[in-house]
Parts: structure tokens; sequence; C-alpha cells
């Protein structure tokens, strides 16, 4: 089956829709990350000069700055790694799963091979369904569609030497368990398993989709490779600052607090829809977003957004179809209302 691997949730919107189809924070910008953010207009004359912003990054990360690699948001590391890693033969992206991997794997000539993670499973990781003889797989971490977040210990089981695995951390900033102070099953800090590689996104819980900025955490040994791959200056200055501001203390303690509320948000949103007649949930959610299954779901979209709702299509995601759609959380009053509106859209059905 053919799908759209170009398709993203952006598409979906338009003026005067509710968004429930991009997973990305809006809320006021804080004055720590604001204030950066304008003072670097002033340098815009001079190139972009990354070292600070790298250092800072590979502090919060406790890593050291050569395994660091700054990009223009993470969706450009799928290319990096795509373009750099031409010789990988036999590449393997773990489905259902944000669709840009595998989508830039064939931009760059790569036959993929793909591995699905079953429903009835959870949609949850099993490392024996990936080949042995795989030498580059790509999983997300919480995964996108999904919002299930995969034990660490499991994800690890495919690093080995000989094979570069990816994992998209781009939403582990989002994920939240109580009696934990960081991210729950995230790898970012680990140095110890071979031809890992870590990608992370700050466009989502800081709104900052427009600025795009992102970076990869990796082998000192491999990351000039995907350098080498890099457009030269491709990390605005602006950019820059921002990565230096949310890497502070500050920032990674206002994550940690805006993970708890987004929990509480993600639980109340699941308790309604749980409520909602022949519709499921999938999995366990435990990111921004829940993606969930009912017949006629690709018509149901449609209906939707003519109630004033933009939700995201599933059929884009190998794994899933036409009976599946992501729906991003928001507050509890903007979630009462869409689930109200959705009951009542299906009970008009004939």
């Amino acid at each position: 089956m053919k799908f759209d691997l170009g398709h993203h949730g952006d598409t979906e919107v338009a003026a005067g829709l509710i968004d429930l189809a991009v997973n990305v924070r809006r809320e006021p910008m804080p004055a720590w990350l604001a204030e950066p953010l304008r003072a670097s207009l002033s340098d815009l004359a001079a190139y972009p000069e990354s070292s600070e912003a790298t250092s800072a990054v590979a502090r919060r990360h406790r890593r050291d700055p050569s395994e660091v690699l700054l990009t223009a948001g993470a969706a450009q590391a799928f290319v990096l790694l795509a373009q750099a890693l031409r010789g990988a033969h036999r590449p393997v992206v773990v489905h259902p799963q944000f669709t840009e991997p595998e989508a830039a794997l064939n931009n760059a000539g790569h036959v993929v091979e793909r591995v699905l993670l079953r429903e009835e499973d959870g949609f949850r990781l099993d490392a024996t369904l990936v080949p042995e003889e795989s030498d580059l797989v790509f999983v997300g971490n919480p995964t996108n569609p999904t919002s299930v977040l995969h034990p660490a210990d499991e994800i690890a089981k495919l690093a080995r030497p000989g094979r570069v695995l990816v994992v998209d951390e781009a939403f582990s900033d989002t994920t939240h368990r109580s009696g934990m102070p960081g991210e729950p099953e995230s790898l970012a800090g680990r140095r110890d398993l071979p031809g890992l590689v870590v990608l992370r996104s700050l466009t989502k819980t800081w709104g900052l989709a427009g600025l795009r900025i992102g970076y990869l955490l990796g082998p000192a040994d491999l990351l000039p490779r995907l350098a080498a791959a890099q457009p030269l200056w491709a990390v605005s200055t602006p950019a820059l600052a921002a990565a230096i501001a949310c890497a502070s203390p500050v920032a990674v303690a206002a994550e940690r607090e805006i993970a708890v509320r987004l929990a509480a948000e993600r639980e109340h949103l699941v308790r309604r829809l749980r409520h909602v007649p022949k519709l499921t949930v999938a999995g366990h959610p435990a990111s921004a977003f829940v993606t969930v299954r009912l017949d006629g779901a690709d018509k149901l979209r449609v209906e939707l957004r003519e109630r004033g709702y933009a939700v995201r299509r599933g059929d884009t995601f190998p794994g899933l179809g036409a009976d599946w759609l992501r729906i991003a959380v928001r507050d509890t009053a903007t979630t009462d209302a869409f689930v109200d509106v959705l009951t009542t859209v299906l009970e008009e059905r004939p």
C-alpha cells in the first residue's frame, strides 16, 4: 500500500478551525526565551556561530560538544542521516511513526524495509521484530502518531556494533511519570550504546515550529559525516539563541512543569474519548497527542471540519489506515467542547 509520506498535520489546519491536528504547544512565550530571540535580531549581519549553542546543549545532556550537531529542526536531521549513510544496505523504519525518516531515506535512494507494530500489542516495540542484518534503524519514542512510550531497555536492545540506531525523541520532553524527576525512557544521555543517535526538537513544547531548531546527539566519530551533508550556516542566529535559552536549567524545569500539566490534560482527553461509543484509543498515550480508531474516520474528519475542528488523518501513516485519527491534547475546556461535537456527529450518523 502506498502512503502519502509528505502529508503533515499543518495541512489539515485552515482559518477558522480549532487546531487539534498539529502537535505544537501554543502559549505565550516566556521572557527568558523571548528576550534572547529579540536580542538576536541585532546580530543578523554576522554569519551564525554555533559553538555557544552547541556547548549549551551538550551541558544539558551531559555530553561532549563533539557529540552534538545542531539542525534546522529535527526533520533536517533525517535528511542528513539518509544522505550521509547512503552505504547502509538494509535500513529499517519501525512504524507507525513520523513519516519523514522513510521519506528522507527514499529520496536518498535507499530501499526501506518496514517493521509494523501491531494494535493488538498496544503498538509497543518488540526489538526481536527488527532484522539482525539491519545496519540502520529508525524508531520514535514517544512515537508519533501512537503516543506510545517504549521502554528504554527495549530500544537499547537494538543497539549493536555496525548499526546506526536512530531514536526520534522530538516529543520526549512532553512525557512524565509520577515520582521521576526527568524524562522517562529517554536515551539522550546514554553514551555507552554503540551507534546510538538521538534526535531532539525544540519546536513542540516552546511553539517554535517556524524557527526550525533541533539537534542530534551521537558518537563523535559519526557526527562529522552528518555535518558534511549539512548546508553551510544551516541554523540561523535566532535559532541558536533559542537553543541556548532552551538548554538552560530554567527551561528544563519549565519543561517538567509543562509535562506534568500536559499529563493531566491528556488523561482528561483519554477519559472522555473512552466514553465515546465505538471508538478505540490506541495503546497507552504518553505524549501531546492521542490516536483513535473508529469506522469511517476518514469521513468523520471531514464532518468535524464542517463543525470547526481540524484533526489529523491517519491513513498517511504506514501501519494505520482510513479508520484512524490523531488528536492533539489541548486544555480541558477545548477537549470537552470537541468531544461533545464528536459525540453529536457520531449520533447523527445513520
